[in-house]
């Protein structure tokens, strides 16, 4: 049973005191230190005797008690909590002491006029100065000292895991205050690969510097650590052939913690300290984006997200709902995923009013009665069927809602007066090779020539059109990384088509800041196009994730290339031959220069695209996408036949 200090102990741990108490603490001690003040000095001395006298001592310690009240309500030093106490803090208590005692020794002097002993008064006010500090910094040394010594205590006696922290730079050092009360991890130093790093402490916490694999596992075996905490990503990319090489090998954590900025945006479960995944040693330097500007321009608007259950539409509202819009309507046709992303938004933005609507984009009347309803202003086109080989075995249905469907949204757009309208394409629209991507070129050509027509009197309206071109997103529903992480926790083999196949990757909420701020400086009628940096071969993709999960390639688990899939690319890429691009006020966001369509002439062909479609006339459909988008050259694909 625990000791009555034993549970006081523990209750110091896991809570703060109270500021009341502190300030009773700390009168006391104040008042304490000026009586101990004149008591010293007569003892030291006997030219101080007359101080110890009724009147003296009286008036002495009434104005030492009235200066400390005055002082700390003042400077409000009883309200910082003690186990957070830093230098900037004891100076700010130190300058308050100097203030009592300076205020007490002037009250007094000026209460009795004794002229003639004034060197006597500012003796006694500098002694109680020391003497103060002395108390009342003592007794935070002492509290910090117990809460430290103790919390220790409980983290050594818990099932608690000592860790290191990567890197010795601000964020790092950081985290040792966001790790104080950890019942999980104990934080026993920092690790750096910068053997010319000179301090051998920080923060009270040794600093450990490696050079080779001896060294490293000497490190871990001496203080028996069994994990590496990372404060950022770009750490994790600059170590991961030695340091998280190591870790996995020896089967010990390495984690990641969130930024401030993703602990504000993230749910309870997403802002916590994480294992490291594959994502974090694919991203990049996070993307900086006007975001001032970004939220200007939605303040206040009705938006619209179609396959606002998606991967990317879910984000672009998760990132929408934190702007200030009035309204948010979220359009998919998938029942669950958008009642998860309800209730994901009726937690995290109880006072946005948002419309979670299940329609389809094919249903012209559906979308009538929507628009009808709700009038948006801008509109994001996130709908689409984007898995490859499906749709290259479905190609009426690629073409019903991707062509079609876009030409439905993008019609009504006009038709209600919608400000902007933002279509989400993708790089597979690039010299296409499969009807997935085909599709998606033929949705951004109708758009753009819609666009155009607006801009030269040819069709009536108002609304401007943006179209924006990205790669796979990390993560995305369907993506290659949950389906490697799956086949890894499955115990193999993990499937690759082929062993030079490369992608480009970017994360989801990277991609929708680049769609969101492409909407800002667009003008209409643009395609963006976004760096997506350097590709990725898949095959070493999928090395670096076994080696991420512990494994070893060829003694626990096994690659096989399976053979290129229906349409599928060996590459992918964001501009076609043909094209060039303009650049934008944003070093990573530049504008694609694509050969236009005449709008009349376009719309003919989708017209006769969705009724081929409708009649599942699929020789005679193919070959009008092959006339219309003569840069589709289908690849592995029963469609070859009609390049000839």
């Amino acid at each position: 049973m625990q000791t009555k200090l034993t549970h006081y102990l523990t209750s110091y741990v896991n809570n703060y005191i109270s500021p009341r108490l502190i300030f009773v603490l700390d009168f006391v001690l104040c008042v304490v230190s000026s009586l101990l003040t004149i008591i010293i000095l007569s003892f030291l001395s006997s030219e101080y005797n007359d101080f110890t006298h009724t009147q003296f001592s009286t008036i002495w310690l009434i104005a030492s008690a009235v200066s400390t009240i005055i002082v700390a309500f003042i400077s409000r030093c009883y309200r910082v909590a003690i186990r957070h106490t830093t230098p900037l803090s004891n100076i700010h208590l130190t300058i308050t002491i100097f203030a009592k005692s300076t205020l007490t020794s002037a009250a007094t002097f000026i209460l009795i006029l004794d002229s003639d002993n004034i060197l006597k008064y500012i003796t006694v006010g500098v002694f109680d100065f020391f003497v103060t500090a002395a108390f009342l910094l003592g007794m935070r040394m002492i509290m910090y000292a117990a809460y430290t010594f103790y919390r220790n205590k409980i983290k050594s006696a818990a099932d608690t895991t000592n860790i290191l922290i990567y890197g010795t730079n601000d964020k790092s050092v950081a985290l040792i205050q966001r790790l104080a009360n950890s019942q999980h991890y104990s934080v026993r130093g920092y690790i750096t690969e910068d053997t010319k790093f000179t301090t051998n402490n920080i923060a009270e916490l040794p600093v450990y510097q490696y050079d080779n694999l001896d060294k490293l596992h000497l490190i871990f075996e001496d203080n028996r650590i069994g994990g590496i905490l990372f404060a950022h990503d770009a750490d994790i990319k600059a170590v991961q052939d030695t340091l998280l090489k190591y870790c996995n090998e020896h089967k010990l954590d390495t984690l990641i913690a969130p930024s401030i900025d993703d602990i504000a945006n993230a749910s309870n479960n997403q802002n916590r300290i994480r294992q490291v995944k594959i994502e974090d040693l694919l991203g990049r330097e996070e993307i900086k984006i006007n975001l001032d500007e970004i939220k200007a321009y939605f303040k206040d608007k009705c938006v619209m997200v179609t396959g606002a259950a998606g991967s990317i539409g879910s984000e672009l509202c998760r990132q929408l709902a934190s702007f200030g819009i009035s309204k948010l309507v979220l359009f998919d046709d998938a029942e669950t995923p958008t009642h998860n992303v309800r209730l994901e938004l009726e937690e995290k933005y109880p006072n946005l009013k948002f419309f979670p609507t299940i329609g389809d984009v094919r249903h012209k009347k559906r979308l009538d009665g929507i628009f009808r309803r709700h009038h948006p202003q801008v509109v994001f086109h996130a709908a689409a069927y984007k898995h490859v080989p499906l749709m290259e075995e479905n190609p009426c249905e690629a073409v019903m809602v991707n062509v079609y469907g876009s030409r439905n949204v993008a019609d009504k757009c006009i038709e209600y007066g919608v400000e902007m309208m933002v279509m989400i394409s993708t790089d597979k629209a690039v010299n296409p090779t499969n009807i997935m991507g085909c599709s998606k070129r033929l949705a951004e050509i109708y758009v753009q020539s819609l666009g155009t027509a607006i801009a030269n009197g040819e069709v009536q309206g108002t609304t401007k059109f943006v179209t924006t071109r990205f790669g796979n997103v990390l993560g995305s529903n369907g993506s290659v990384i949950p389906r490697f992480r799956e086949q890894i926790e499955k115990g193999g083999p993990v499937t690759v088509t082929h062993p030079d196949i490369t992608r480009f990757f970017m994360t989801i909420p990277e991609a929708c800041r680049l769609v969101m701020e492409a909407a800002t400086m667009s003008n209409g009628n643009e395609i963006f196009v976004f760096d997506m940096g350097e590709s990725v071969r898949i095959a070493d993709l999928a090395r670096r994730m076994i080696s991420l999960a512990g494994l070893e390639l060829g003694k626990d688990i096994d690659i096989k290339f399976t053979g290129l899939r229906p349409g599928e690319k060996l590459y992918e890429e964001v501009l076609s031959k043909q094209e060039d691009t303009l650049p934008t006020s944003h070093s990573r966001i530049r504008i694609a220069k694509v050969r236009e369509y005449p709008y009349k002439e376009i719309s003919d062909t989708v017209a006769k695209l969705h009724t081929l479609a409708d009649l599942v006339e699929i020789e005679s459909l193919v070959r009008l996408m092959k006339a219309t988008v003569p840069e589709f050259i289908s690849k592995n694909s029963p469609f070859e036949k009609y390049d000839k």
